[in-house]
């Protein structure tokens, strides 16, 4: 993967990732933002479920940048598998959509249309400027999708030393600058380090892949389209108590890397930062947490997980949640 820092690099990037001409995939709010170097076709619906529409205004591009959140990014994901071209992304936030080949896709009211993989992700631009005015709860939400992002890729079955490296060193930048970060949202540098945190997370990812909780965080936002970072957050404690029973010195080595002898308690407290610490508080009807968790025994997830876990058993992990 080709990583870059600064706006500025943008046409370096693009160029080694062998994009001149780049379908912009970018939300209305990023209307005035300079992307040097770039002209071209602009998809602003974001998010969108209309990929085949926005594919055909790409057909003229040989390449595709996404700029923005989960939404932009995989939006752009599923434009690049559509039509076999390289990808660009520009994040603003802590997501790491960036960096893999597979996608969700949402309609305008984040409801789950569907999903895919085979994109191409060629390059990322990392510009903390767009993370300044990021709300509170898109800063925690994405920063704790990231942070589970390091705590999986550590015993997901995929995972190995390099993705392990990244996933400490991810790890300890979120848990260190995140509190910060919300304490005074535009401090650049603050801000900068927490994003160099997710970009670990993302490399880690890309090497290792999900386990349980992100199955749980799935099941649930893909029901009643709530926010996936939020939701990692609230499910992430629970499965890491559960894995202690098996894999007790991957969940140890995310704990030293958090600094927390409980890392599941120091995991809710980041979250709470950005609000929601519950599935009850998301609405999330209690009534529906065994139909939740057939949906989530089912995801790859989960089939990842140093243990497989029983329908019965992720249900009790939603009510702990709950």
């Amino acid at each position: 993967m080709i990583v870059r820092w600064g706006i500025e690099a943008l046409p370096e990037a693009c160029a080694e990732a062998g994009v001149a001409a780049p379908f912009v995939v970018a939300g209305t709010r990023w209307d005035r933002l300079h992307l040097p170097g770039v002209r071209g076709p602009r998809w602003r619906e974001v998010p969108s479920h209309r990929i085949e529409d926005a594919a055909t205004c790409a057909e003229a591009a040989d390449g595709v940048l996404a700029v923005g959140g989960g939404s932009a990014i995989d939006l752009g994901k599923a434009v690049s598998a559509a039509l076999g071209l390289p990808l660009v992304s520009v994040p603003s936030t802590y997501s790491g959509a960036e960096w893999t080949p597979y996608f969700g896709i949402r309609d305008s009211g984040r409801r789950m249309r569907g999903g895919g993989g085979g994109a191409h992700p060629a390059a990322i631009v990392y510009e903390p400027e767009l993370t300044l005015d990021l709300p509170r709860e898109t800063t925690v939400g994405t920063a704790l999708n990231a942070l589970a992002h390091c705590a999986e890729a550590l015993y997901a079955d995929g995972h190995n030393p390099a993705a392990d490296d990244a996933a400490l060193a991810g790890a300890r930048l979120i848990s260190t600058w995140l509190p910060p970060v919300v304490s005074s949202p535009h401090d650049r540098n603050a801000r900068t380090e927490l994003l160099r945190g997710a970009c670990h997370a993302g490399a880690a990812l890309a090497g290792a892949m999900l386990a349980l909780a992100h199955a749980l965080a799935q099941a649930v936002g893909g029901r009643y389209g709530l926010p996936h970072g939020t939701l990692n957050g609230i499910c992430l404690p629970p499965v890491l108590r559960f894995n202690t029973a098996f894999v007790p010195e991957a969940v140890r080595r995310f704990g030293a890397a958090i600094g927390a002898v409980d890392p599941a308690s120091r995991v809710t407290e980041l979250a709470q930062l950005g609000g929601a610490s519950r599935l009850r508080e998301l609405g999330v009807p209690e009534q529906d947490l065994a139909e939740l968790a057939s949906a989530a025994a089912g995801r790859a997830g989960n089939r990842a997980n140093p243990h497989v876990a029983t329908a019965a058993e992720i249900e009790r992990l939603l009510r702990e949640a709950w």
